[in-house]
């Protein structure tokens, strides 16, 4: 049975509740519109992840979508063709239209990459139709999890635009395989639960929904009674090296410990292990 998370009943597109001591799930709220998103939604989901960034009575995050049929549908095409940021209208300048343009996208990626930026590990469970923004915002988890009804598709292209939240830039850096990451994006095709777990994209598929987000949920209870100051370290380095070399990685690693092995954490982590008992850690 999940509990309320203080300090988050004020959203109104996102469903934050704590299933076990430190864990928070956020789920999508808009499943009958297949929680597809216009723009209050992610803005409200930066917000969202930077408030469970920083909240110390959170140390794990299971993410997910309401409703049965859809993990999200991806963007709201029909709220977003009803004029806005990106329409030319009220502009003949290309220039004013493009710094217009380049802003919003910024701040739409901004808001996606939040979730990225959480300092707290982030497990998403991904069911039923999961396409467009939901592989932009799946691309930013720590660790994918899903059902076996799960259908994904890069799907920009059949909207006619080079995906531009975040799937081009992740994707090839989470796949080893760069062939089948142009064919998915370039076409636009969907693939299923089984394709996603053979090329890597998802670590563990379930029965469905249900079972999904309690392997989610199990996990993030394991991840949670870990050390914060551990768990929150280990993310950041490992972000950190995907994007540098192993020698940059290796010194801001020397760094990085330098300042964080100053903690209590160590110390009572080492003596559970001696003691055979179970470590508590002080809120971080």
């Amino acid at each position: 049975m999940s509990a309320t998370l203080d300090g988050y009943t004020s959203f109104k597109h996102f469903l934050i509740s704590s299933p076990a001591e430190y864990v928070a799930h956020v789920e999508i709220n808009r499943p009958e519109k297949l929680n597809a998103f216009f723009e209050d939604m992610w803005l409200e989901m930066g917000q969202v992840f930077a408030k469970l960034s920083h909240d110390p009575n959170v140390r794990a995050v299971v993410f997910s979508g309401a409703g049965d049929r859809a993990f999200s549908s991806g963007l709201d095409v029909q709220a977003a063709s009803q004029g806005g940021v990106l329409s030319p209208a009220g502009t003949s300048d290309g220039s004013r239209f493009a710094t217009r343009a380049r802003r919003h996208i910024y701040e739409f990626q901004d808001s996606i990459s939040a979730i990225e930026k959480c300092e707290k590990p982030v497990i998403v469970v991904l069911h039923g139709i999961s396409i467009g923004l939901a592989i932009d915002m799946s691309c930013c988890a720590d660790i994918r999890i899903c059902s076996k009804d799960t259908r994904f598709s890069v799907k920009e292209v059949d909207i006619g635009l080079a995906a531009d939240i975040g799937t081009l830039s992740r994707l090839p850096k989470i796949i080893g395989n760069h062939s089948w990451v142009k064919e998915v994006c370039l076409s636009a095709r969907f693939f299923d639960a089984d394709e996603a777990l053979s090329v890597g994209f998802v670590s563990r598929v379930l029965e469905n929904k249900v079972k999904a987000i309690e392997a989610a949920t199990t996990l993030a209870v394991l991840i949670a009674s870990k050390s914060p100051v551990a768990v929150q370290g280990t993310k950041e380095i490992l972000n950190h090296s995907r994007e540098n070399s192993v020698a940059d990685s290796l010194r801001y690693t020397a760094v990085w410990n330098s300042a964080m092995l100053q903690s209590s954490d160590l110390s009572a982590a080492m003596l559970s292990g001696i003691k055979k008992t179970k470590p508590r850690f002080e809120k971080l």
